[in-house]
């Protein structure tokens, strides 16, 4: 049986081969503008995943906090760590963004499998 994250990551797949296949090039040049942005630089990756996931947050999108949790999962972000973003990202969004944490704790637990 699919995951969440399953189902997240093939959609999202799906949907982005269909997006490029449009063959927009101001669409193809901001999906390029956003996979660069998130290169290491100045600021690591991982940061800059951080930083990613503090905004989607605050901006209270379900998808990007998803895709932003998956790579914090990848760049090696802690439990502690994630937890101290969901903590930055609600002061700074306000108590609006408490359902979005929500289910930034559900994604991460099935990210990890883990229930709790």
């Amino acid at each position: 049986m699919p995951t969440k994250v399953d189902e997240f990551n093939a959609y999202r797949e799906q949907m982005n081969e269909r997006i490029m296949a449009a063959d927009n090039l101001v669409l193809k040049r901001l999906f390029n503008l956003d996979t660069n942005t998130y290169s290491d630089g100045a600021l690591t990756i991982k940061t800059k995943e951080m930083l990613g996931l503090v905004a989607s947050m605050v901006l209270r999108c379900d998808d990007c906090v998803k895709y932003h949790l998956g790579k914090c999962k990848e760049q090696g972000v802690s439990k502690e760590e994630v937890f101290e973003i969901f903590s930055v990202a609600t002061i700074v969004g306000g108590t609006i963004v408490i359902p979005h944490l929500r289910r930034a704790v559900e994604y991460w637990d099935e990210l990890n499998n883990t229930d709790h």
